[in-house]
């Protein structure tokens, strides 16, 4: 029995999950991954501040602990609660250890702030998820995996809530940058695959062939490479920001061998989609999603030459972003149902 209940829930689930890659594209673009320099707080509140001056020691004021200050440089965190005296005390405050970055800009906080505001709600979502999975199962007569794939949706997202923490406390290294994305994009997969395992019919008429069902295999791994080299792009233009290098125009005026690798594999994911295309076409295997994968690269590509020759327009990297990972999930979506038609065919 189908739970509709629960595939509109997990609907919901994917949706908030694509929420929080725009909103971690977002902070991406706008450089402002330590915007809230501490985790799971920012600068030790749970609604960070606006104004430099809340983040200054004062005399005769009450702080609490766990509340973080900017003192020489430095974060400071509280030890205790306590009231100031005219004097700052050092024994009242310990040394925020994870790093040394100590510098507050309120837009980048609050940018990093709805970030990870998106991502508590989509873990509320997938909570709640999961307690649908349980009823489903017990009161629906609903597929027993259910169960299974709801926890390792929730798994993979408390796992990146981590690896977000971590990415925070290394100050964006970009291998744990990498890593928080690709972790997104497979919390994308098994959303997309709880869905697919909870309906009971599936109306695409599509038909199997096999070596369509080989290359978009091969198509949705190629979007999962050019999507670590584009986040390695970005960190080779982030080096440069951080130098104080604001000219947009510069920004790739001399880039490393990953740009021109990152910009060559365009060439084949192009080809390989294009084939996919050509062939459900010639082969009449009536799978539009492909359609829509066509779209959605040529708008990637045309983003790519934007941010190349036009030097960044406003939006254009998360676009970029953003376009790639819904190009994953269609592919991912069209596996699922070729493979669908694949063990019916076994059966006919």
């Amino acid at each position: 029995m189908e739970n509709k209940t629960f595939i509109r829930w997990a609907k919901i689930s994917l949706v908030l999950i694509y929420l929080v890659i725009i909103a971690g594209a977002t902070v991406r673009m706008t450089g402002s991954g330590m915007g809230c320099p501490d985790w799971p707080k920012c600068f030790g509140y749970y609604i960070p501040p606006t104004q430099i001056e809340e983040l200054l020691w004062e005399p005769y004021h009450d702080y609490e602990k766990g509340q973080v200050i900017i003192k020489d440089s430095k974060l400071k965190v509280a030890n205790k609660d306590f009231t100031s005296n005219e004097m700052y005390q050092p024994s009242n405050w310990d040394e925020y250890t994870k790093h040394d970055y100590a510098e507050f800009n309120p837009y980048h906080t609050w940018v990093e702030y709805i970030n990870r505001l998106c991502g508590a709600l989509a873990g509320f979502a997938c909570f709640i998820l999961f307690v649908l999975s349980i009823i489903s199962v017990a009161f629906f007569k609903a597929k027993p995996k259910l169960i299974v794939w709801s926890a390792i949706v929730l798994f993979l997202l408390g796992f990146n809530a981590w690896l977000g923490a971590t990415v925070v406390f290394s100050v964006l290294n970009p291998v744990k940058i990498t890593t928080h994305m690709i972790a997104a994009l497979l919390n994308v997969a098994a959303l997309l695959y709880l869905i697919y395992i909870a309906k009971d019919k599936h109306t695409h008429q599509i038909k199997y062939d096999k070596t369509f069902y080989i290359f978009t295999w091969v198509a949705m791994l190629f979007s999962l490479i050019q999507i670590g080299l584009g986040t390695q792009v970005r960190q080779f233009i982030d080096v440069q920001t951080r130098s104080g290098i604001t000219d947009v125009s510069v920004w790739l005026a001399n880039p490393d061998i990953t740009f021109y690798i990152h910009r060559t594999f365009s060439f084949v994911i192009f080809f390989v989609n294009l084939y996919l295309f050509l062939r459900n076409k010639r082969l009449n295997l009536g799978n539009n999603k492909i359609n829509w994968i066509m779209l959605l690269l040529l708008l990637e590509i045309f983003t790519g030459i934007l941010m190349y020759y036009i030097h960044f327009p406003f939006g254009t990297q998360a676009t970029h972003l953003v376009l790639a990972a819904v190009m994953y999930g269609l592919q991912f979506a069209i596996i699922l149902e070729t493979r669908k038609n694949n063990l019916k065919s076994h059966f006919q």
